[in-house]
């Protein structure tokens, strides 16, 4: 019940225990071709690039970030969070004339603030944390699209969709992003190990016609897009096969429930989670309008050991949960409700061995 990975569903494990096929087994390519056509319902786009990246969650960020971004090129990361600074972080290693527009951790981004950025310099890229999984914060991922979109100017939008995508509603193209990537192990309740990603057909432009070469080998769009390219495809590297088997089962199981259902699923197990912990004298860091359902930052008790806690929810409960990150060590809990692990089940179990902690 930590900030990922969540409870891998039983079907998952079952999928991934299956004998394993050639990377270039004709058979491998149906379960492929499946797994891009549901990525494109849970991302809920028609990009044909879209495509899960052999790494995790963070392989998704370098994928997305090193395959559009030049040396030279102007870049804005909207930050509020761990893992902006970590997308600044990778820009700047690009050598991009990377911006950081920062906001205070806990609280969302401020699109007005956006937009006035926007008007003092033309950026090649845009880019954000829709779940900010160090905060437990949901920016307004919308609202920045439409912004970045308005401008006309051809920037691209980029957006984080680790922690958010099959626990709330992503919408790749109703909200203009350009480039997006997510992880397994978050709300897909899929072992680490793939990073779904995927491309607008302008930014794919953008991308086979660099003036450079993309500089990560492994990462390249240009080719790694044709491996995934149907009957045509061409080798690239070794496919995980068996995670991809998973992944295929787990993104089935998010499909057959249903995405909304599966909305409305985490959301009952927050708020059911926020009414027991308060009931015990427990607060929220985040203010509800902006806070996450699969993600909750929670104030550590005073008087209450942060590490000490932990360590006994661990041994004497078997529940792990984690600990703040950045500006937050020490100071909040991060308590996850991600895919199988969202049911008031495992919340009543959290609660109950709280109260015995504390």
């Amino acid at each position: 019940m930590g900030p990922g990975p969540s409870l891998t569903y039983p079907e998952v494990y079952e999928a991934m225990a299956r004998p394993t096929l050639g990377h270039l087994d004709p058979y491998f390519i149906e379960i492929m071709d499946g797994i891009k056509e549901m990525l494109q319902a849970v991302f809920r786009t028609k990009h044909s690039l879209t495509i899960p990246v052999s790494g995790t969650g963070s392989a998704g960020m370098e994928t997305v970030l090193v395959n559009l971004i030049e040396p030279g090129d102007p870049v804005l990361i909207i930050i509020n969070g761990v893992f902006g600074k970590r997308q600044l972080d990778i820009a700047q290693r690009l050598g991009a004339e990377a911006d950081a527009l920062e906001f205070t951790w806990g609280k969302p981004v401020d699109p007005d603030t956006v937009a006035q950025s926007l008007k003092n310099r033309k950026y090649k890229i845009v880019s954000m944390v829709h779940a900010e999984t160090s905060t437990g914060v949901c920016n307004p991922a919308e609202e920045v699209g439409e912004l970045v979109a308005s401008r006309g100017d051809g920037a691209f939008y980029l957006l984080d969709t680790v922690t958010s995508l099959g626990g709330m509603e992503v919408d790749v193209d109703g909200w203009k992003v350009d480039a997006v990537y997510s992880g397994t192990q978050k709300c897909l309740s899929c072992p680490p190990g793939l990073a779904p990603v995927s491309f607008s057909q302008r930014a794919v432009d953008s991308i086979m016609n660099r003036r450079t070469k993309v500089p990560n080998w492994y990462l390249d769009m240009s080719m790694v897009a044709n491996y995934w390219a149907g009957k045509k495809r061409a080798y690239h590297h070794t496919a995980p096969i068996n995670m991809l088997y998973g992944l295929y089962q787990a993104l089935y199981l998010v499909l057959d429930e249903g995405l909304e259902k599966v909305y409305r699923r985490h959301t009952r197990a927050h708020e059911h989670l926020v009414e027991g912990l308060e009931k015990l004298g427990m607060s929220m860091v985040v203010e509800p309008p902006y806070r996450l359902p699969m993600l909750n930052a929670v104030r550590i008790p005073e008087g209450i050991d942060d590490a000490e806690a932990r360590k006994r929810l661990r041994y004497e409960h078997n529940i792990e949960i984690g600990g703040g990150l950045g500006d937050f060590a020490g100071k909040v809990w991060r308590i996850g409700l991600m895919g199988n692990t969202a049911r008031p089940e495992h919340v009543d179990r959290l609660l109950k061995a709280l109260k015995a902690i504390i």
